[in-house]
């Protein structure tokens, strides 16, 4: 429970520190929210008026303690743009987004420890050879890229999708899912080879370590070392490494909406940068910071179930 409460305090400390300095970055940056608002409408009176009104005029603590407050209750302000609530435009986009990335780390995770255990079984074998060479190209192809291949290879000539036509989840959850294979195809590839040579480093290097010359001399065979033994210790740098994955794909998916056409959060924090649309940004980046700490908090738990050893400390 000590592990636990410390963990969490952290979480909630970074939140605070994150939002406030999110807040602060717009609050400093040149460009008036009122003025954005009122457009061509704008005049010195109307603009006087309206930042009273915004509590524009209030000292910076001040105001970040008025938005945290309305930003815990569900209230993320109302887009300057679209004037409509920003709790609003996100409920609609985020599970794509969502969706988008756990795709991807599911692809990454079935792909990544089978693979990586059989080239740890079977080292310097020609599948672990090709895996080698394989995972080298991969990585070296970013992932927007890979997104352009794929769309050129898999849609424009074998016809197994079609670039850009999008199917909501609200319409089809079939046609949903299978519109976003590809697209998680790209964010997986690059991250799975990258689990694959660590999870086989990491094999490697404890079936060279005493304990397991040990369990061989109890009788045990080599499945039996790998999976009883072998596999946990191994495991625990890999899922490190996953849980980095995952805060990583939250990233790497919105950049892949971009290429594949995909009307996720990427779109629209793209856009309200564009136009200047601060309270649409903010609440976004909020967001996606969230995702990442709240995951990096379960990967802490996560390792302390593997290996009850670690501490806080």
């Amino acid at each position: 429970m000590k592990y636990f409460g410390k963990k969490l305090a952290g979480l909630i400390i970074t939140l605070l520190v994150v939002s406030f300095l999110v807040f602060a970055a717009f609050a400093i940056i040149p460009g008036d929210p009122a003025t954005a608002m009122l457009g061509t409408e704008a005049t010195p009176e109307r603009l006087a008026a309206l930042r009273e009104e915004m509590g524009l005029n209030d000292p910076l603590m001040v105001r970040y303690g008025r938005w945290i407050a309305n930003f815990l209750r569900g209230d993320f302000g109302t887009s300057y743009n679209y004037s409509m609530p920003v709790m609003d435009m996100i409920r609609e986009k985020i599970p794509v987004t969502i969706t988008l990335t756990v795709m991807s780390f599911l692809m990454v995770v079935l792909i990544s420890i089978p693979l990586g255990i059989t080239c740890a079984r079977h080292a310097g074998g020609r599948l672990d050879r090709a895996v080698i060479v394989m995972n080298q190209v991969i990585m070296a192809v970013p992932p927007f890229f890979s997104g352009i291949l794929i769309t050129f290879f898999f849609g424009l000539i074998l016809h197994l999708f079609t670039p850009g036509g999008y199917i909501s989840y609200t319409v089809s959850w079939t046609g949903f899912l299978g519109y976003m294979f590809f697209p998680a195809v790209a964010v997986a590839l690059p991250k799975a080879a990258m689990a694959v040579k660590l999870l086989r480093s990491s094999v490697i290097s404890q079936m060279k370590l005493d304990y397991v010359r040990t369990a061989y001399s109890r009788g045990n065979g080599t499945k039996a070392v790998l999976y009883r033994h072998v596999l946990k210790n191994a495991l625990i740098p890999v899922v490190t490494f996953l849980g980095s994955v995952l805060a990583d794909m939250v990233a790497g998916s919105i950049v892949l909406e971009q290429v594949f056409n995909i009307p996720g959060m990427g779109r629209i924090l793209l856009t309200s940068i564009s136009n200047r649309d601060y309270p649409v940004v903010q609440a976004i980046i909020v967001c996606i910071a969230f995702l990442v700490i709240v995951i990096n908090f379960i990967v802490d738990l996560i390792y302390k179930v593997i290996d009850p050893r670690i501490s806080i400390d």
